[in-house]
């Protein structure tokens, strides 16, 4: 009998604790899914960005929070699942996207409670949005806007400065250390190319100004 009752009372576990992994495989492709999405628009964001399609990233950008906060909402009951790395990346493009945004706009950064993000995805995709907007400040260079470039290296400095304090161990901080460096070396390449530009933009206009002189005296 006593052989008999502790099958009994396996079984039912079992059948309780299948019942919850199947709810958590469920809730966990619901996010994955979500979080692929989430990924995609982020991307398409900064694209527009790129583009200075801001109404479109800002379209964009809202999408992309909802998504996000459907995500957050299937993975909930499951904190195991929720705070597993998918949602960490997907959270993490979505803050790039959003501060690129703002950085290239000269606005104030959404802070992590207006998107929902986790604090380690929000540092990293703040960090990640830096670097992002190199590719910005280039434009602006080619364009002769050498203020606005300025402006971002100046943006992406400060940026860096204050990532580099949060001096834990990886694991924590979901490799904000390599997001760290990654910053370090894109703010170097385009203090770089800045003082360059600004360098052959003077030149030019001294060789503009000598040849006006030569006319006029001629």
């Amino acid at each position: 009998m006593a052989e008999v009752q502790w099958l009994s009372s396996w079984e039912s576990i079992a059948r309780d604790l299948r019942a919850s992994a199947e709810r958590m495989h469920e809730a966990r492709e619901v996010g994955l899914a979500k979080c692929r999405t989430l990924i995609q628009t982020s991307a398409k964001c900064i694209r527009h960005v790129h583009r200075h399609q801001f109404d479109e990233a800002e379209r964009l950008l809202v999408e992309a929070k909802r998504i996000a906060t459907e995500a957050r909402a299937a993975l909930a009951p499951f904190p195991s699942v929720m705070h597993a790395g998918f949602l960490h990346d997907a959270e993490k493009e979505m803050v790039e996207a959003a501060c690129v945004l703002a950085m290239v706009r000269g606005l104030p950064l959404p802070d992590p409670g207006e998107l929902g993000a986790m604090a380690m995805s929000y540092l990293n995709g703040v960090g990640e949005a830096a670097s992002e907007c190199r590719r910005f400040a280039l434009d602006e260079m080619r364009r002769g806007h050498l203020d606005v470039a300025e402006g971002l290296l100046g943006a992406m400095e400060a940026v860096y400065d204050e990532l580099i304090t949060f001096d834990f161990p990886d694991s924590m901080t979901g490799g904000l250390r390599r997001t760290c460096d990654a910053l370090r070396a894109v703010v170097e390449r385009t203090r770089s190319d800045l003082t360059a530009t600004a360098s052959q933009q003077e030149l030019i206009r001294e060789l503009r100004e000598t040849r006006r002189r030569l006319s006029e005296a001629e």
